[in-house]
């Protein structure tokens, strides 16, 4: 029987790996924010990671928490989440994070993340303890939020070629090397917003279980909120240089130009999803929309069997970490 102490000490764990989730998807999935504007050489990497860093916190100020909202309130039936749901779904999430950075693999934190969630729940309750509609609308997503990237990132290609056809090249190159900071900060902007609402969910689920916030309350606490956007601006920070090296240059030559539309069709997308409170992928986004630049050029420009091996990442990542958070939640409940 664990007492009122004890139960503090566990809830301030599962915040702090929270938050530790949170550096990790910033470490992780920030990359997909920069990796465009360092494969084109606009930014170093060092200038690029700060820049980024700076936008994710930004974000603070810039969307509403609907997002939250859905992970907090969305996606599990009330009553049901309790410390143990909580612990398995964080370390379901980092482990597939962690095994995907360590083979340089741009899979999804989000993702990852919700299918921790489900599969704890699951663990503890069955299916039936999950709101459908909240699942629904996150998995379809999943396919939504990268062909969107593609549609939208290809249309800017198409549509900057045709406005610029008569202008130089050295002269589009120079016009664009200074509009991809602009997108490149819109993107970052973007990311901010989203990931770290997914975190700032899933302490307000948890805060909401264990008595420390209200079902009836608009928002969580504000100290949740500014520490996990500050959080993800410092998992940028520190940078994920093997996936930067993927997405940049292993998918498909970039150049400015390519850069700026690829980015500004991937925050496009990110700033609908957090308008419709949708936890989507940064990492689905941002690939799509590079493969949409690359193939308006011609196919063979895209190298399909690296995106081919990402695809397959994105369909592994939902119930890979679900089946780690169900066994992390029976190892819960042998702990404490």
């Amino acid at each position: 029987m664990q007492t009122a102490q004890t139960a503090l000490w566990v809830v301030v764990l599962l915040v702090a790996l929270a938050i530790l989730f949170d550096f990790m998807n910033g470490f992780h999935d920030a990359a997909n924010s920069i990796a465009t504007v360092v494969s084109t050489g606009v930014l170093k990497p060092a200038q690029a990671v700060l820049f980024a860093a700076f936008f994710n916190v930004v974000a603070i100020f810039v969307f509403h928490l609907s997002v939250a909202a859905t992970v907090g309130k969305g996606i599990v039936q009330p009553g049901v989440v309790d410390t143990h749901v909580v612990f398995g779904a964080l370390v379901g999430a980092i482990t597939w994070n962690v095994i995907t950075w360590y083979y340089g693999i741009p899979s999804s934190s989000s993702h990852a993340l919700i299918g921790g969630i489900v599969g704890a729940v699951i663990a503890k309750a069955g299916a039936g303890s999950l709101v459908s509609s909240g699942i629904l609308k996150t998995v379809a997503f999943i396919f939504v939020s990268p062909l969107l990237g593609f549609l939208l990132g290809s249309l800017m290609m198409v549509m900057v070629s045709w406005i610029f056809r008569r202008a130089r090249p050295n002269k589009v190159d120079k016009w664009f090397r200074r509009l991809q900071l602009v997108s490149a900060g819109a993107y970052s902007l973007g990311h901010g917003g989203n990931d770290a609402q997914k975190t700032i969910g899933i302490i307000w689920l948890l805060l909401i279980a264990t008595g420390y916030a209200s079902a009836a309350d608009a928002s969580p606490p504000t100290w949740t909120i500014v520490s996990c956007y500050v959080a993800i601006g410092l998992g940028t920070m520190f940078g994920g240089w093997r996936i930067v090296k993927t997405m940049g240059q292993k998918i498909t030559k970039l150049k400015p130009v390519g850069g700026f539309c690829a980015e500004t069709g991937g925050a496009l997308t990110l700033f609908l999803a957090t308008a419709l409170g949708i936890p989507v992928s940064t990492t689905h986004t941002i690939t799509g929309a590079i493969v949409g630049v690359g193939s308006t050029q011609r196919a063979s420009a895209v190298r399909w069997g690296v995106a081919g091996n990402i695809i397959w990442a994105w369909v592994l990542t939902i119930p890979a970490s679900a089946f780690v958070a169900a066994i992390a939640y029976w190892v819960s409940l042998q702990l404490y």
